[in-house]
């Protein structure tokens, strides 16, 4: 997924044949060894919430809007203009 995009647990999920899977894929990107490198800070909940973080939620959402993301008050701004599904 590029910079600058997010998408959702679900999203991940289903593209995975993992239909309902969205809590699974959250385990998944909790235990990433390399959350950087494999770019986990970019899953988001479907409510547009940021959702959580290994590092805390304050990390993730710097990291967001570095990239570009608009957030306020850990919600994605204009979802739609950086969703991205596979």
């Amino acid at each position: 997924m590029p910079s600058g995009k997010i998408t959702t647990y679900k999203e991940l999920a289903v593209s995975v044949g993992l239909e309902n899977g969205q809590r699974h894929i959250g385990q998944i990107m909790k235990k990433n060894p390399f959350p950087v490198i494999i770019p986990c800070h970019r899953v988001v909940k479907s409510n547009h919430d940021i959702g959580g973080y290994a590092f805390g939620t304050h990390i993730k959402k710097n990291m967001l809007i570095k990239e570009g993301v608009c957030i306020k008050n850990k919600k994605i701004q204009n979802f739609e203009t950086y969703f991205f599904r596979f």
